[in-house]
């Protein structure tokens, strides 16, 4: 009984924390990517530290370093984008004939004439004043976030030795080295999930733009790009990245022979990345079972959108590693982790870094 009455506790414990990260969202995204991306880095920062950088230029070195990477990307996106506006207006034609034909196929087929059609539109869709206002709120929310995250992901790689410490004094001096293996470890799992993430993504970028340039794709560097890093949403993003390439396939007038071709290479592609990209360059680092692994990600795209699928898997491989060592949560570590747990072991990518670095 006792049990039972611990485990509800804990149960209303969890829906209040969801609630307080459902209400407290706005406040809370740009803090925790700030957290899960400078935990990248605390490699990187102690290695400049070492090297006589004072910890204040060492963290401004790490931002701008993932600033000059997330520029590069853009840049390469934007390169490409120059070759793909040369079709625009042919792939408009395309897609604007191929609406008037849909159009047409709604009146013969539904009986809803084209007046019709477009007041449903316009009820669906509001005030072209409405959207261009929610379209610029949008982007000022975005940059707003952008720069918060710039400046907490410094104060966060700043204040790493404050932080851990204010931690440690939270549990009592019996629990303190457990206490620090969690820090330590929580930190291992962020690092080497999104590190490999990042090298996995890099590998797509080669196989899609391969892949969609023997199938005859224009602008098809550009599509690799969008499709590799679509990836760091997980389930959505790959789906998402190949029906846009689908769309501008048939905006660029391609046949059902390229149509097939893109699919094709999707499939071969995530094959590839199922079976031997992911056990070989991320590894089992974040050790969720499939089923909360698809629970975690819904959970959080409810709670924070977009950004909540991105930090599923890192968040709640943190989660797992604080239940596993914490006797009374231990449970909900089991029910999180496979039903056959494996041995960690380091994947090639991890022990490639180590090399470097030893």
């Amino acid at each position: 009984m006792a049990k039972l009455q611990q485990s509800v506790y804990i149960l209303f414990f969890i829906t209040l924390v969801f609630a307080g990260l459902y209400f407290a969202a706005p406040f809370l995204i740009p803090i925790t990517l700030a957290g899960i991306f400078s935990m990248v880095f605390i490699r990187l920062c102690n290695w400049l530290e070492n090297n006589g950088i004072k910890r204040g230029w060492a963290s401004l070195l790490c931002v701008l370093l993932f600033i000059l990477a997330v520029a590069l990307i853009v840049s390469l996106l934007y390169w490409q984008l120059g070759s793909l506006t040369e079709n625009l207006d042919q792939m408009k034609s395309r897609l604007s004939t191929m609406v008037v034909d849909l159009r047409n196929w709604i009146n013969q087929k539904l009986d809803i004439n084209g007046r019709q059609q477009k007041e449903i539109i316009k009820a669906g869709s509001g005030s072209t004043g409405n959207l261009l206002a929610s379209f610029a709120s949008g982007v000022m929310g975005v940059a707003v976030n952008t720069i918060l995250v710039l400046v907490y992901m410094y104060l966060s790689l700043y204040y790493r030795s404050h932080i851990k410490k204010f931690i440690l004094q939270l549990v009592p001096d019996t629990e303190e080295h457990k206490a620090s293996v969690i820090v330590h470890e929580s930190g291992k799992v962020a690092q080497h999930y999104l590190s490999g993430l990042a090298a996995m993504i890099g590998v797509l970028w080669v196989l899609y733009g391969i892949g969609f340039s023997l199938v005859g794709v224009q602008s098809a560097i550009f599509f690799a790009v969008l499709c590799g890093l679509l990836e760091i949403i997980p389930f959505v993003g790959n789906l998402t990245g190949t029906c846009l390439t689908l769309l501008a396939v048939i905006g660029q007038g391609g046949d059902s022979k390229m149509l097939i071709g893109v699919l094709v290479v999707y499939g071969l592609v995530q094959f590839l990345q199922t079976y031997i990209l992911e056990p070989l360059i991320v590894g089992e680092q974040v050790n969720i079972n499939p089923l909360f692994t698809i629970l975690s990600i819904v959970l959080a795209e409810f709670i924070w959108g977009v950004a909540g699928m991105i930090l599923a898997i890192p968040i709640f491989g943190i989660i797992k590693i604080i239940c596993d060592r914490i006797p009374e949560l231990k449970p909900y570590g089991f029910l999180l982790g496979p039903e056959n747990p494996k041995v960690k072991s380091e994947n090639w990518f991890s022990k490639l870094i180590k090399s470097k670095k030893s």
